[in-house]
């Protein structure tokens, strides 16, 4: 039988989103909230981030990717109106806003919210998304999944690797398995470009001296029970492999670092539209959906550099929510955002008129000695990556609402050679 219960809010996740999210919502007043997590802990992705480098933005500190999710689980306790679930899958979520769930401890359970939080984060892409060609043999790992097997199994893969793709998790990985002992032959990347935050290319390998490719990728793997090499061939500028410039690297394992997916099968469900170019749902500037009450945050917006921004962002999401459930939000306008010359992304998509909005842009392609047009507002950009957020707050007075859109472009600058 499906037990039904009516509830002020219920944040689907547990990862530093959900939880930044209905912690916010709790101090902004909200007196019940129901915080869903498919896992048998909090924190996400976290517990298996081992490494230091959060918190510098949120905390003003240092911390790990554990110590970072044990602050916010010291916040939780602090609300008894915040009651967790975990182990806990949610199976629907519907426009007017159920959101049924399934666990061994409850059974089936239909949460009847005022107001819904989607904090669900992202997955990896894996090795059947990107077709490499060649044998199945073991050895084949994406980045997130070696990360966990390493650092919570205490496992080790191999001993020489090769990584595909320069993502940060892929950095951070080839630093990880070089501690470890395994050897790593190569990071590839198929941009010209990496794809990871610079600090991390510097920090990761070249102070390990591990190369890195560029516009190079993997075009076949061998081996029968194990991983014995990989092909490599470089790119051109249509981003097809030059077979005839190709070589080969020894390895018994290759890592995919090859993109996140946000996790929106549930968004979807709900009838959420999404941003094609960064595949979460659009959002205005309390990150309130095109569904009446329900919002998205987190990495399930958008993909995320640092986890800083996660939490500032859900953070938002949560006061809004709290702010709607009181009623305050009603008569809201916003006007779109429109991405201009080297624009990938924009998030939030739409701005609430007459609303201080911190944006997160990402650039199309390397530029430098750029500058920034974000309606009437600019903003030098010395240096700008595909790989690295652009941040920019807009202001009530950079809008102009004549123009029916607020344009977001790079102009003037120099494209890296």
């Amino acid at each position: 039988m499906l037990n039904t219960r009516a509830v002020d809010l219920v944040v689907v996740g547990g990862g530093p989103a959900g939880m930044a999210a209905a912690v916010a919502a709790a101090e902004a007043g909200v007196e019940e909230i129901i915080l869903l997590e498919r896992q048998e802990r909090l924190g996400g992705i976290l517990p298996q981030c081992i490494h230091n480098g959060f918190g510098l933005r949120f905390f003003k500190e240092e911390l790990t990717g554990p110590e970072y999710a044990h602050r916010f689980l010291l916040e939780l306790e602090k609300h008894s109106g915040i009651e967790v679930k975990t182990e806990t899958m949610v199976i629907e979520v519907t426009a007017d806003r159920r959101v049924v769930t399934v666990s061994a401890a409850e059974g089936l359970v239909c949460y009847k919210a005022r107001a819904v939080i989607l904090a669900m984060g992202c997955r990896e892409r894996p090795r059947g998304a990107i077709n490499i060609p060649g044998t199945r043999p073991a050895g084949i790992y994406t980045a997130g999944s070696l990360q966990y097997l390493m650092n919570i199994e205490g496992f080790s893969p191999g001993r020489t690797a090769v990584i595909l793709g320069s993502g940060d998790i892929g950095l951070i990985m080839a630093r990880r398995l070089t501690l470890e002992g395994i050897r790593v032959g190569a990071v590839l990347e198929l941009m010209p470009y990496s794809n990871g935050l610079n600090r991390n290319v510097v920090q990761c390998l070249e102070d390990f001296n591990i190369p890195l490719y560029l516009s190079h990728t993997v075009t076949a793997i061998h081996g029968e029970k194990r991983v014995e090499k990989v092909s490599v061939a470089p790119v051109d500028a249509d981003r097809k492999p030059q077979m005839e410039k190709g070589f080969d690297l020894a390895c018994d394992t290759l890592v995919l670092s090859v993109g996140l997916i946000p996790e929106n099968e549930l968004s979807l469900q709900a009838g959420v539209e999404l941003d094609p170019t960064t595949g979460g749902p659009v959002v205005d500037s309390f990150y309130h959906t095109n569904v009446e009450g329900v919002f998205a945050c987190g990495n399930v917006a958008h993909v995320h550099d640092v986890v800083d921004d996660v939490s500032t962002e859900s953070a938002i999401a949560g006061r809004a929510a709290a702010a709607y459930l009181r009623g305050e939000t009603k008569g809201n306008r916003w006007i779109p955002v429109k991405a201009g010359r080297n624009i990938r992304s924009v998030v939030p998509q739409r701005v609430v008129v007459g609303q201080t909005t911190p944006l997160y842009i990402r650039a199309r392609f390397p530029e430098r000695n750029a500058v920034l047009h974000v309606g009437k507002g600019r903003a030098k950009q010395r240096i700008v990556s595909p790989g690295e957020t652009i941040y920019y707050t807009v202001k009530p007075e950079d809008i102009c609402e004549n123009e029916g859109f607020i344009g977001v472009s790079l102009e003037g600058g120099t494209v890296d050679d």
